[in-house]
């Protein structure tokens, strides 16, 4: 996968919360965004996503600009896979016509081939039993699994995923990270932003740190985890190593 930003802003009346933010990067398969909330992580996800426009600024996925018409955004989404931390699940659809409904109506999929990949992917994910349940007879973890499948059964070509795990307990965190680990092993291309460290460090090629708008700092998980260069990163991550480093002679 290869993104590229340049001079991105974003304003929410007079919040600046992304100011000419810049990223270059080739050759990886999975991005992680951390950051503070309100840093500006999640609405740089959901630019990604086609969800906000921002004022200015260029965005670059795989070589395609991101358009900016509504037209034209509406036809960009239909080519990629975006999973929110609160599933937006169809209520009276079971799981598997919840998989159904947009390889059908959006990708205009013959019946018998959306319903092929919608149970291959449904027994890759533990979810076969469960596919004529509706999504109030599901746990939440396997509702966010029925949401992760909805989204690779579209074949997109990459995969947002908008802290995944948030809503959930830790058994049920790790039901779902277990599930993103199975996309990082077939090289899937995705950018997730999540607040579980751990779990940032073991799925990033490349992670990012955003605060106030901007890439704080940026590099491969074991240097960003390991040796962050900044005071902001050192404080986010909760090192004991912050104090020391604040208080060691100049």
């Amino acid at each position: 996968m290869e993104i590229k930003i340049k001079d991105l802003c974003k304003r929410f009346g007079d919040q600046q919360v992304l100011d000419r933010l810049n990223l270059d990067l080739e050759k990886i398969h999975s991005l992680v965004i951390i950051g503070p909330s309100g840093g500006g992580k999640s609405t740089l996800l959901r630019i990604l996503a086609g969800l906000e426009v921002p004022e200015s600024g260029e965005v670059r996925v795989n070589g395609e600009k991101i358009p900016s018409t509504e037209e034209e955004l509406h036809e960009y989404r239909k080519r990629i896979g975006v999973v929110f931390q609160a599933y937006n699940l169809f209520p009276h659809l079971s799981a598997l016509k919840n998989i159904l409904l947009p390889l059908e109506i959006v990708q205009k999929l013959e019946h018998n081939k959306a319903n092929e990949r919608a149970i291959s992917l449904l027994k890759r994910f533990g979810l076969y039993e469960h596919k004529e349940k509706y999504p109030h007879q599901l746990s939440g973890g396997q509702q966010q699994r029925v949401a992760i499948v909805r989204a690779l059964a579209l074949e997109p070509k990459f995969l947002l995923l908008d802290e995944p795990t948030s809503a959930l307990d830790p058994a049920l965190t790790k039901e779902i990270l277990e599930a993103i680990l199975e996309l990082r092993k077939d090289k899937r291309d995705m950018v997730l932003v999540t607040h579980e460290m751990s779990f940032a460090r073991e799925v990033a090629d490349c992670a990012i740190f955003v605060s106030d708008g901007k890439i704080v700092e940026m590099g491969p998980p074991g240097v960003i985890f390991d040796n962050p260069k900044t005071m902001k990163l050192c404080q986010f991550l909760g090192g004991e190593e912050c104090e020391k480093r604040n208080n060691s002679p100049k």
